[in-house]
């Protein structure tokens, strides 16, 4: 039986064994990206990620994802006007946000991000994507996603106690972003490496968050509630979080000479190593490769650390555990990167959030043409039932 077929069948009738966490499992049809992780390469519609991350701009693969093709230079001009100028905090949100801020401190810019967004989609009266136009759809998206920098930097600000920076329309996405985060304007170089970083995160196929932005898109709902569900799935140590903490498994090992006690203990140990393996990948990460390359671009202390250390992991790993394939992902030279361009470690996962918002709205316009809600079924195995209730 096929998959369009099972796809119709009751859920009573049809059950169909899948691996746990749907490994492998296909669900449905994309034009947007795809992962073939054998060949250790991803795409973006029909570019490669990384050839993008390398000629174009976040603008440029922006327009890519939510409009279908890679603007001319009147396309792009044309974008950046219509987005520009959505980078502006809403009146409505300017008082409320050090509120915000303060209230939620305790899961930092991201958590921030999540109350913000949804005060500033109420104030603009976003509507369930089942009630509104495709035009409205993209709309909605473009305000969200060009509002996701303002709102991270801002809120990252005034958890600092400093107040938010107005952005600039004069500097593009990447730039902008450093500059309201520091309140100064960037080294062109750094601005570049982080836009390169945003462009190689913007998707990345049927990842947790992204499916959970479809999932909840399926339903019929808003499109800020998509990306909030999205955001939740981010927050996880093992999908967004994980940049910081692979730098802090650099600040643990410390200088050169401690590399293979402490990667030998922890591998004998059964320790997972952030930064190293994926789910799909069983070659070398791309974007690993891509930003090891920015990273030693910088050169210093750190960078030398970072290579020695992803060198003898793997000869550890061969020596250990042989025929374990087990590679640098993406978070490992993400942390060092983000690093060096002056940001903050713990703003590494919100600046990967507001890449993502981008796929995750491209996905979310996708699925909402789709009327087949998500509705899978699990195997109960719990106590057999029906059950007596016991008399009380």
């Amino acid at each position: 039986m096929n998959a369009a077929t099972t796809a119709e069948a009751p859920a009573a009738a049809v059950q169909i064994e899948v691996p746990r966490g749907l490994k492998g499992v296909v669900v449905t049809e994309t034009g947007l990206s795809d992962v073939r992780g054998t060949e250790g390469f991803y795409h973006y519609r029909q570019y490669s990620a990384i050839d993008l991350a390398q000629q174009c701009t976040l603008e440029e693969v922006w327009h890519l994802m939510l409009l279908g093709e890679l603007p001319d230079a009147a396309q792009l001009a044309a974008f950046r006007a219509r987005t520009v100028p959505l980078r502006r905090l809403p009146e409505a949100l300017r008082p409320l946000l050090p509120a915000l801020a303060t209230a939620t401190a305790g899961g930092g810019a991201l958590g921030g991000l999540s109350a913000a967004l949804s005060v500033a989609a109420a104030d603009r009266g976003i509507r369930p994507l089942y009630d509104t136009t495709p035009e409205q759809r993209i709309e909605d998206a473009l305000f969200a996603t060009s509002l996701v920098p303002t709102l991270l930097t801002a809120l990252h600000r005034l958890q600092h106690g400093e107040q938010p920076v107005e952005p600039r329309e004069d500097l593009g996405y990447a730039a902008n972003y450093l500059y309201m985060l520091t309140g100064q304007e960037p080294a062109p170089a750094e601005a570049r490496a982080v836009e390169q970083y945003l462009i190689s995160t913007v998707d990345h196929g049927f990842n947790a968050s992204t499916f959970t932005s479809r999932v909840i898109a399926s339903t019929g709902a808003d499109l800020v509630a998509c990306l909030l569900g999205g955001l939740g799935a981010l927050s996880g140590p093992l999908h967004g979080g994980a940049p910081s903490r692979a730098l802090d498994t650099l600040d643990a090992i410390g200088t050169p000479d401690r590399i293979d006690d402490w990667i030998r203990t922890r591998v004998l140990a059964g320790e997972r190593i952030m930064g190293f393996g994926h789910p799909v990948y069983r070659t070398e990460d791309p974007r690993s490769r891509m930003l090891r390359g920015i990273a030693e671009g910088f050169g210093g202390d750190l960078v030398e650390l970072a290579v020695t250390v992803e060198q003898r992991v793997e000869a550890i790993l061969a020596e250990l555990k042989p025929g374990r394939e087990l590679h640098t992902n993406v978070e490992f030279y993400a942390g060092v990167v983000m690093h060096l361009c002056g940001l903050p470690r713990e703003m590494f996962t919100p600046t990967f959030a507001a890449a993502r918002a981008i796929g995750w709205s491209a996905n979310i316009l996708e699925q909402a043409a789709d009327p087949k809600i998500i509705r899978p079924a699990a195997r109960y195995t719990g106590i057999p039932a029906p059950q007596p209730v016991p008399a009380r």
